[in-house]
């Protein structure tokens, strides 16, 4: 139908993802895609159809581009972010599927009244699950601090979040997922965890592609396990 998108759609802050796909596969640039100041790029990929828009930083910028989305026929939305480490034993680069996020953000309090974390939609989260499980790819799984803006990781406030469980920074989890619970859309959100927030020379490495080949098989699991999940509930 004129002027919709693809189900399945991906966020792509950091933009390595899109720079990807177009540079080594067959995308196509929406010619009919309203939302302000994005591009949404259409590929088929691993014989699922998908939409992917590019640098939606941070919690008002993202859930402004998944309104539009949802709006224009998305069924669900996969996001992954880069995030800064928190917990110490962590092996950098990795993939955190995120389960809850500390909000520290302002965009969450526009969609869900102040509690200290919001979580992921159950549902959601067990059909993303499921579907890695069938890909048989591996991810850490936990909590992230959310803030709204670079500059906002001052010792005290790091120290806080590691006491609370938070494992990584970032700057959209919270946003998506009081989005999600509010309208009730399904929303998965993921973060490469690459850097210590330059405290380390060689930081923000996100290995070969810059991360994007591991971040593209780890979104598309998911999305198949929710497409999974949703073709046995209608049957």
């Amino acid at each position: 139908m004129e002027g919709r998108v693809p189900p399945v759609c991906f966020l792509d802050p950091d933009g390595d993802i899109v720079r990807h796909l177009r540079r080594d596969a067959d995308t196509v640039r929406s010619s009919t895609w309203a939302c302000y100041h994005t591009e949404l790029y259409e590929i088929t990929h691993e014989e699922l159809r998908l939409g992917i828009v590019g640098h939606a930083v941070g919690g008002p910028f993202a859930v402004l581009v998944a309104e539009e989305l949802f709006a224009s026929g998305c069924a669900l939305l996969v996001s992954m972010t880069s995030a800064g480490q928190l917990a110490e034993d962590l092996e950098l680069p990795c993939v955190m599927l995120i389960e809850h996020a500390l909000r520290g953000d302002g965009a969450s309090q526009r969609y869900l009244p102040p509690e200290p974390m919001v979580s992921a939609d159950p549902i959601a989260l067990a059909a993303a699950t499921r579907g890695l499980a069938m890909a048989k790819l591996t991810t850490m799984r936990g909590m992230v601090w959310t803030t709204d803006a670079p500059f906002r990781e001052t010792p005290s406030s790091l120290a806080s979040a590691r006491a609370a469980g938070a494992l990584a920074v970032e700057m959209e989890a919270a946003a998506l997922y009081a989005f999600s619970q509010a309208r009730e859309k399904p929303v998965i959100c993921f973060a490469h965890v690459t850097n210590q927030m330059a405290q380390v020379d060689g930081d923000f490495e996100k290995g070969p592609a810059d991360g994007a080949e591991q971040a593209l098989a780890v979104m598309i699991a998911a999305a198949k396990g929710w497409l999974a999940s949703r073709q046995e509930a209608s049957t």
